[in-house]
């Protein structure tokens, strides 16, 4: 069975970049734009290893809610001992 072409690859336009680093984890925060639309690439590096997640720019009102969301829910819940 013959292997199937390469896709061709997308056009993309970084509008915004930043990086935070937090503990051992470096996360990368680009909002790119192609043909179908913005969206929002997160990517975790740690030592080398990446991982990455894309979030369409229609959902990023309800990913901050959920953030905010589970921010709270950390500062309002005390550690458990073990």
């Amino acid at each position: 069975m013959p292997n199937p072409a390469p896709k061709p690859p997308v056009n993309e336009t970084t509008l915004r970049s930043d990086k935070i680093q937090i503990e051992r984890k470096t996360f990368v925060f680009t909002l790119k734009e192609n043909p179908r639309g913005r969206f929002l690439r997160i990517t975790e590096d740690v030592s080398g290893r990446r991982d990455t997640i894309i979030i369409p720019a229609p959902g990023l009102a309800d990913f901050r809610k959920m953030i905010e969301a589970m921010e709270k829910t950390s500062a309002e819940t005390p550690p458990q001992q073990e």
